[in-house]
């Protein structure tokens, strides 16, 4: 369920919304990555690759600093939701319901970096009852040149219902005081650069020698706590209380608690996957279908199992694709998950 404003003027709305698909936005305030935000970015989602940590085994993978793991770049998605809500003249983000993500990796993401983000809506349509977004974050670094692209589609409502009000009140006690304020940005036009050098050989990923069409990755299983999901919650900034409030979750009608992030148990599917690859940098894209939440329980650990069966592999390219499960309490949690690798 979507909490919106006072949308008295609907046709206006989705008017508006379909006049500006295509446009692009920047956020005018850069995020500067800093070397133990990467750190305690890779504590928060359980990847322990050495290259997120050690400077040493960053420079053997061919990097001149540390690296940030493949899904770091959500933690700007808090600024672009705040931007977008005024985009999207007044439809507020908060209890939207993600469906599908997708990262395109064009450069891996280091100490160092100053990076914009430059939002779009990439579509819009009504369709079985909601209103389902695409919204698009090409990230670019200070040389204007795209670090990584990410789209994410959403369902929403761009009309108020008759729990809209209620569910707004309840979440107005719960949620972080600072969200009123709201995000700068300006019209732009999206021009990024070719980039000046060549991107890293990455000699430390698998070989192609070493990999076959239906080898099996693998499995792992990643445990989940409360404490887990604070964690992630105050790393990542996401302010969204149904992942730690059971009050928050039951507003939305998650009457067994709270669930865990979207964005966690893809980035934990991410780990999974480069911790087999041997250089996280050589991730292509990944892409995850979000179909059933992860419950976890105040007073135990819940669990995530991941699996992945090499699909195809791309020889002129040198790439393969990785067709990846994940699975809790006996039910899969993503639809349908992919990630494509580049090998050595």
């Amino acid at each position: 369920m979507a909490v919106g404003g006072d949308l008295s003027g609907a046709s206006d709305m989705v008017a508006h919304l379909r006049s500006i698909v295509g446009q692009h936005y920047r956020v005018t305030d850069h995020y500067q990555v800093g070397r133990e935000k990467i750190r305690e970015y890779a504590r928060a989602v359980q990847d322990f690759h050495p290259a997120h940590w050690d400077e040493d085994a960053a420079a053997a993978c061919g990097y001149p600093a540390l690296l940030a793991p493949p899904t770091f770049l959500s933690l700007l998605a808090g600024t672009v939701q705040q931007a977008l809500t005024e985009i999207l003249d007044g439809i507020s983000l908060l209890t939207t319901v993600q469906t599908d993500q997708i990262f395109d990796f064009h450069q891996p993401v280091l100490v160092g970096d100053e990076l914009a983000s430059n939002i779009s809506l990439q579509s819009f349509r009504q369709a079985f009852g909601g209103d389902l977004f695409v919204i698009e974050n090409a990230v670019t670094n200070q040389r204007e040149e795209i670090v990584v692209a990410s789209r994410t589609s959403l369902i929403a409502r761009s009309e108020p219902t008759a729990d809209t009000a209620r569910i707004a009140a309840g979440m107005s006690k719960i949620i972080r005081q600072d969200l009123g304020r709201p995000a700068r940005f300006t019209p732009c036009q999206f021009n990024p650069r070719e980039p000046e050098s060549e991107p890293p050989t990455h000699h430390r990923a698998r070989k192609r020698d070493t990999v076959a069409v239906e080898d099996a990755l693998p499995p792992r299983t990643v445990g989940l706590t409360i404490g887990d999901l604070v964690n992630y919650a105050g790393v990542s900034g996401d302010p969204n209380p149904i992942h730690w409030h059971r009050d928050a979750a039951a507003l939305v009608g998650l009457d067994r608690g709270v669930v865990a992030h979207g964005m966690l148990t893809m980035a934990l599917g991410a780990g999974f996957v480069t911790s087999w690859l041997g250089d996280p940098g050589a991730l292509r894209q990944y892409r995850v279908r979000m179909t059933r939440p992860v419950y976890v329980d105040a007073d135990g650990r819940s669990e995530i199992e991941y699996g992945g069966i090499v699909k195809s592999i791309d020889t002129e390219n040198n790439t393969a694709t990785i067709a990846l499960t994940a699975t809790h309490a006996g039910h899969k949690i993503f639809g349908r998950a992919a990630a494509t690798v580049r090998l050595a």
